[in-house]
């Protein structure tokens, strides 16, 4: 867990961490969400190794498409250090094939990223900006 929210401070710098019984908690909820996931990878299969990136899918219930769920990604980062590597989109592609063994008939994200590597990122690992996305936010969006 402090690996896991040391790599989250690099997506959100901005914001305070959670402590380490907070975010088991949350974390343990998030695993009680069925089929869902948070998703890490490491550099080597040794989890005392240095954690490089992670993704969460939460996998929702659905009355439409004949009742078949959709996945959500967020939270998607790698490592400073790693990035262009291709671990993101590995780890990226592990989540959608999550997504796929159960069930879902579609994968979505949302990224505020105006930065075109981070569009052509998700465009290599699968995704498609075919929708319009909107929101209503608590708190401010991170600074680009």
């Amino acid at each position: 867990m402090p690996r896991l929210l040391a790599l989250y401070q690099y997506l959100t710098p901005e914001d305070e961490p959670l402590g380490l019984d907070e975010a088991a908690e949350r974390l343990a909820a998030f695993h009680a969400m069925k089929d869902s996931g948070v998703f890490v990878g490491y550099l080597s299969d040794k989890p005392s190794d240095k954690l490089i990136c992670s993704c969460a899918l939460a996998v929702i219930p659905n009355l439409t498409r004949s009742g078949r769920p959709y996945g959500l990604v967020e939270n998607v980062i790698t490592h400073p250090d790693h990035r262009g590597a291709g671990y993101g989109g590995r780890i990226l592609s592990h989540a959608v094939g999550h997504a796929w063994q159960h069930d879902c008939y579609k994968v979505m994200l949302l990224t505020g990223s105006k930065r075109p590597q981070t569009h052509a990122f998700y465009q290599r690992a699968g995704f498609e900006a075919s929708k319009t996305g909107y929101q209503i936010r608590r708190i401010a969006p991170r600074p680009e």
